[in-house]
């Protein structure tokens, strides 16, 4: 495949499909007893999870942001800043 990153994303799409089958004996395709309510309930529960883990990132950043910040406010720099240092 040409582009790694969506060769990355398939093999973990195939991986993810095979712990689904280990756990549930069907693929997707085959199931033939669950409802579209409970696929609709499936969806909406994984996306609850996905705004837990947006909320989660979110927050780690913000940390991670502020100690920076605060580390290189003690030598008068901002995030992102250079130190630049001259030799006399």
């Amino acid at each position: 495949m040409r582009d790694k990153i969506i060769q990355q994303v398939v093999n973990k799409i195939v991986s993810r499909s095979d712990v689904g089958f280990k756990k549930y004996g069907v693929t997707m395709h085959d199931d033939t007893e669950t409802t579209l309510d409970d696929w609709l309930n499936h969806l909406q529960e994984e996306l609850m999870d996905a705004v837990n883990y947006i909320e989660k990132t979110r927050m780690v950043l913000r940390d991670e942001v502020e100690e920076l910040y605060i580390k290189d406010s003690q030598t008068d720099l901002y995030p992102g800043d250079v130190k630049v240092t001259i030799d006399k």
